[in-house]
């Protein structure tokens, strides 16, 4: 198998403060918000089998143990050792964690303490302006707030994120909305909405967008397949094409997450856009066995420099761990087998290899190796 360095996990959330009933768990294992079939279970999709191989082992217990028997072991540990024992296990050296989701879940600094890692903030820029919302009274109070909020987030954060995509499409516009607009959709929003209600308003999301490409730091962007707000039709990376265009040359990154099952088109941008990235992501965690697969076709298409390996794990350390897990075999049995072909070489295939699953997001994101050395180039390079 081929050797990599350290992962840079480069979208993921905190994981849960609190222990999960055995029906709370396996929600979590799909990002359905509706419950599993009656008389069925969502530990019977690829994700829940690769928890059930990959995780029994790391808390003492045999493959493929049945839930039940697993959930019980994990509250006998006790939540912060059984994330502990798993989030050690994973080879992910630094997270980069998107704050924006809610509940009970740890802090980068905390993700970084029980997986005796790094971690950095991804700023969500939804939540960001939902806050500030909550707090403002006009509209020209929250747009000054919100330019202020941006700038200082951009000060400690290593990356923005955002779901504008996935609340209206990702035929994002190529153009910032001019201020009187973003002042009338402001105070439009601020009049109807209360304290906790999410940005939908498509100008306001726009102006975001622009604000954030602004500060210059790399942009992830929702795509794909997700949660139930997600419209298909809407999340094809290619609708992106008018924006990508128009940001080219600013000094911004964008980096395409979630691209399943389009994992095609978002590495065909990145192929043709030199600031555009594709994350790996989930996906190799939902196709379970056929991770491999699924990796080869990104391969086919984008410069193995621009892409970046990523667990998308939130709430369940569970789901660091298979998406780190299946990363690895999917890549090793695919460049091993490469190497065995005589198509490419030892040296090539490693050093690709780490790029994919640390060198490239230490460039994009400005990061510093493990051993404290800047990466050179700073971003965008």
């Amino acid at each position: 198998m081929i050797e990599l360095p350290p992962l840079v996990d480069q979208h993921c959330h905190g994981v849960f403060r609190t222990e999960l009933g055995l029906g709370t768990f396996e929600t979590h294992l799909t990002q359905s918000a509706s419950p599993a079939a009656p008389g069925t279970t969502f530990f019977d999709t690829q994700t829940g089998f690769a928890v059930r191989r990959w995780c029994p082992p790391l808390l003492g217990l045999e493959p493929h143990c049945m839930p039940a028997r697993y959930l019980a072991r994990r509250r006998e540990l006790g939540v912060l050792e059984a994330g502990r024992r798993l989030l050690r296990s994973t080879g992910i050296g630094t997270y980069l964690v998107d704050t924006g989701l809610t509940g009970d879940l740890t802090e980068p600094s905390e993700l970084a303490a029980a997986g005796d890692a790094a971690a950095h903030e991804i700023v969500r820029l939804e939540l960001l302006a939902e806050q500030v919302a909550d707090t403002s009274g006009t509209a020209d109070g929250f747009l000054t707030n919100l330019a202020e909020a941006v700038h200082g987030a951009a000060q400690s954060a290593v990356g923005f994120a955002s779901v504008a995509g996935c609340r209206d499409g990702l035929a994002l516009a190529p153009e910032p909305p001019g201020p009187g607009g973003v002042r009338r959709s402001a105070g439009r929003w601020l009049s109807g909405r209360r304290v906790g209600d999410r940005l939908t308003d498509p100008v306001l999301l726009s102006h975001l967008l622009w604000t954030s490409v602004a500060t210059g730091l790399p942009l992830q962007l929702h795509g794909g397949v997700g949660g139930a707000e997600l419209r298909i039709d809407r999340t094809d990376p290619m609708l992106l094409t008018d924006f990508v265009r128009a940001t080219a040359g600013l000094g911004t990154d964008l980096v395409l997450l979630h691209g399943y099952p389009y994992h095609r088109q978002a590495a065909c941008l990145a192929d043709v856009f030199p600031h555009v990235y594709a994350d790996l992501g989930p996906a190799l965690a939902r196709t379970g066995p056929r991770a491999r697969t699924v990796l080869a076709e990104a391969l086919e298409l984008a410069p193995f420099g621009k892409l970046l390996f990523s667990t998308g794990g939130h709430g369940l350390p569970e789901l660091h761990v298979v998406g780190a897990r299946l990363f690895h075999e999917a890549l090793g049995r695919l460049l091993t087998e490469w190497v065995a072909e005589g198509v490419w070489s030892r040296a090539d295939a490693g050093r690709v290899a780490g790029l994919i699953a640390a060198g490239n997001a230490r460039r994009v994101y400005g990061l510093t190796d493990p051993a404290g050395r800047s990466d050179g180039g700073g971003r965008n390079g």
